[in-house]
């Protein structure tokens, strides 16, 4: 049984709360919210926690082996070097920390105290992004030509941060995951609209050292709902929707085939074939993540979206972060 203290429930805190309370072998002993009204309507979902607005009632307990911090990102750093430095596993939200320097920071103390360090980077634990990625390995869509999100919708607005910020780690993440390659240059553009300095909308592109490009909208000032990845390759293409209440993900049996010689009278050849919808296991993402952390912690495994992973996400997201100021100049990756 692995005793869990957690900070933060605002936005997003409360699905982890939920889904570590409800899992074998997890005990969720503290919980940790500056507001006070919040901690009284939780208490009653979850009598058996103890909450309170003392941060140091999580991080200076011995009896809790593992932080939760589900807090704003600009405190993300602060509370998981504590926790860390403390001798305690840490799960952290996306993202890892606000730059390259504190994310490898708690990377280093981590690897030296010997403890799991987990990055809620949620979408890697999808089934429909992990049956994406057997299919590009064994080659089923061919040889990959670009690669494009959107994740779009009206609000929710943040003033602590940038729709880039808040928005764009998630299918980073995924783009570094299917991909399994490097960048090699960045450029992004944003605009902010209702809030001084605060981009509402962002444009990513990222071309990897391979030759693929990949192409991010992120908004929340928009009229649709969306959350779509889609990779073109020459075989097939592959559509993952995350909004649909099913069939998340189909492959389409269509592209262009083009002459296996030069010629000038040889027209290229549109293909229009059936549509595949993989089975895709049902099991909700969070669920597979928490579980994933908590096997790590038991099993002294490194997670799939660890400190490393953390940190090459940030690496593209500074860039692009540097681009953006820039007015979109394009920015080489190291």
């Amino acid at each position: 049984m692995i005793t869990l203290g957690q900070i933060g429930i605002g936005y997003w805190g409360p699905n982890l709360l939920r889904t570590f309370t409800s899992l074998p072998g997890a005990r969720v002993k503290t919980c940790c919210d500056l507001d006070e009204e919040r901690l009284t309507q939780f208490q009653t979902r979850h009598p058996a926690v103890t909450f309170t607005t003392d941060y140091s009632r999580v991080l200076d307990d011995p009896d809790i082996q593992a932080v939760v911090i589900a807090t704003p990102a600009v405190t993300h750093h602060e509370f998981a070097k504590i926790a860390l430095q403390r001798g305690k596993h840490v799960f952290v939200e996306k993202p890892l920390a606000l730059s390259v320097s504190e994310a490898q920071e708690l990377v280093a103390i981590a690897d030296q105290k010997h403890r799991t360090l987990m990055v809620g980077h949620l979408l890697l634990y999808h089934p429909a992004v992990r049956r994406l990625k057997e299919m590009m390995e064994t080659n089923e869509l061919g040889r990959i030509y670009y690669v494009y999100s959107r994740r779009v919708n009206l609000g929710r607005v943040r003033r602590d941060e940038s729709v880039m910020w808040s928005l764009a780690p998630h299918d980073v993440s995924v783009a570094l995951y299917l991909l399994g390659d490097d960048p090699a240059e960045v450029s992004a553009q944003g605009f902010a609209f209702l809030q001084p300095d605060v981009e509402d909308i962002a444009f990513l592109t990222i071309r990897f050292r391979s030759g693929i490009v990949y192409h991010s909208h992120v908004s929340w000032l928009d009229p649709h709902r969306e959350r779509e990845f889609v990779v073109v390759g020459d075989r097939k293409m592959a559509a993952l929707d995350d909004v649909a209440p099913a069939e998340k993900l189909r492959v389409y049996d269509s592209g262009i085939d083009s002459p296996s010689y030069a010629s000038y009278t040889q027209s290229l050849t549109l293909r229009i074939g059936d549509i595949l919808i993989p089975r895709i296991d049902t099991t909700e993402p969070l669920v597979l993540e928490c579980r994933h952390f908590l096997e790590c912690v038991e099993q002294n495994r490194r997670p799939l979206t660890d400190g490393a992973n953390g940190v090459r996400v940030l690496r593209v997201l500074e860039a692009c972060h540097q681009s953006l100021k820039q007015g979109g100049r394009a920015i080489a990756c190291e």
